[in-house]
């Protein structure tokens, strides 16, 4: 392990490339459908119910294998795959972070929304302004949660041609048979690593925001 340690090290850093890509652009996807939700538009809360509810009972493998091996018969191929693998973890992700913004929403007095609309606030303004900032200071332990299962759900991508931490431990088990305990801790750490600083980094994020409040 230590004289292919780079290789080690190379597969992570694409782990967390597909984590970081996926969790911003699903925090905008997910904080986007959980306006929709809850706005006042009827179609646009029954497309943001309709994508959840469907995305949320559907593997995320088959979303994977949508989007490497379906897209392309449907003539909507992107080349790269590692824009593949964000838009399969985004869409995915998108769902749970939805539902979890929409807990958040749902906790915030009624009064508050009625107050910005009485200040004459339109309802992007009294969202972006009133409600999600305040939204947001609940839901800091579910959305890590979301992250954290995002993590590791970035393991799926090594079974479409993604050579991120779980394929390159595959390949190193293949090879060195012998060695496959050494080869699991390895990786195995790696793995805690990462699920530790995002549970360290939402503590301390939920910290601060009790302290400002």
């Amino acid at each position: 392990m230590f004289s292919n340690f780079d290789l080690v090290l190379k597969a992570f850093a694409l782990t967390i490339e597909l984590l970081v890509v996926s969790a911003l652009t699903s925090l905008v996807l997910g904080t986007l459908l959980a306006a929709f939700r809850v706005g006042p538009i009827s179609v646009l809360a029954k497309a943001g119910t309709l994508y959840v509810n469907l995305v949320r009972n559907t593997p995320l493998l088959m979303i994977f294998i949508f989007v490497f091996i379906a897209m392309p018969e449907l003539e909507l191929n992107i080349e790269n795959f590692f824009v593949k693998g964000c838009l399969a973890l985004t869409v995915y992700t998108s769902a749970f972070v939805c539902e979890a913004i929409r807990s958040g929403i749902n906790s915030v007095s009624l009064g508050q929304a009625e107050a910005s609309r009485a200040v004459g606030f339109t309802f992007v303004q009294s969202m972006r302004h009133v409600i999600l900032p305040q939204a947001l200071r609940a839901v800091v332990p579910p959305l890590a949660s979301v992250l954290i299962a995002l993590a590791k759900n970035t393991s799926v991508a090594a079974a479409f041609g993604l050579l991120e931490a779980t394929a390159r431990m595959r390949y190193f088990t293949n090879n060195n048979a012998d060695a496959r305990p050494e080869i699991f801790i390895t990786f195995a750490i790696g793995y805690i690593i990462i699920v530790e600083v995002l549970s360290a980094g939402a503590i301390g994020l939920e910290r601060r925001w009790k302290v400002a409040r």
